[in-house]
């Protein structure tokens, strides 16, 4: 049985190797070493919502042992042979725009903050479905400006036809015009269009 080594990565990052390797279709299972009750929970959800079997085994403080098992009502159509694949390209959202107007999300302690938000953005590469654009502004502007650590996870959004983009008033702001990465820099009146137009508009 495959093991997979998930010690120290951050959510999302343990349910989406999970999903990866059950898409795989591979019917005896795997295990997946994970250092906190959460993440156990997590794919307990996960296992769960896709009809596996479930079991975990504490193996010290920090260390969990979880196992995943498929069953005869796991969803594996998604599993395809090398010639059925697609390239990864992922469609983009027909009109859902995500807003990103922090470095950090949620209130409290900044540190998680800005850990919570490179998961977030993370995630959003590993949806079914992207979103159409993500909005950049105030101190936003940072996730795409040189230093940050989801300058890869924002190209690869842009890679698969999301549109990014950091608003011109606040590089200038920030003095960051000459650091900004990933995507093209907007006006005020762009982002409220864009807004306006959405069929969706989520700000974590």
């Amino acid at each position: 049985m495959k093991v997979i080594d998930a010690l120290g990565v951050a959510c999302p990052g343990p349910v989406v190797a999970a999903k990866k390797e059950l898409e795989e279709g591979k019917k005896e299972g795997f295990q997946i070493l994970v250092d906190n009750q959460i993440a156990v929970d997590n794919l307990r959800k996960f296992a769960s919502s896709q009809n596996c079997e479930f079991a975990y085994t504490r193996l010290e403080e920090k260390k969990y042992e979880v196992h995943i098992v498929p069953t005869d009502k796991t969803e594996l159509s998604s599993a395809k042979t090398e010639e059925e694949q697609p390239q990864e390209v992922k469609p983009a959202g027909k009109g859902t725009v995500v807003v990103l107007c922090s470095n950090k999300m949620g209130e409290g302690d900044e540190v998680l903050g800005k850990i919570l938000i490179k998961g977030y953005i993370y995630a959003l590469t590993q949806l079914e479905e992207l979103p159409k654009t993500v909005l950049m502004y105030n101190s936003g502007i940072f996730l795409a400006c040189e230093g940050s650590e989801s300058l890869e996870d924002l190209k690869t959004l842009e890679k698969n036809g999301v549109e990014i983009l950091a608003c011109g008033t606040c590089l200038n702001h920030y003095q960051m015009q000459s650091k900004l990465v990933v995507g093209n820099v907007t006006n005020m009146y762009e982002i409220a269009q864009k807004m306006a137009g959405a069929t969706k508009v989520i700000r974590p």
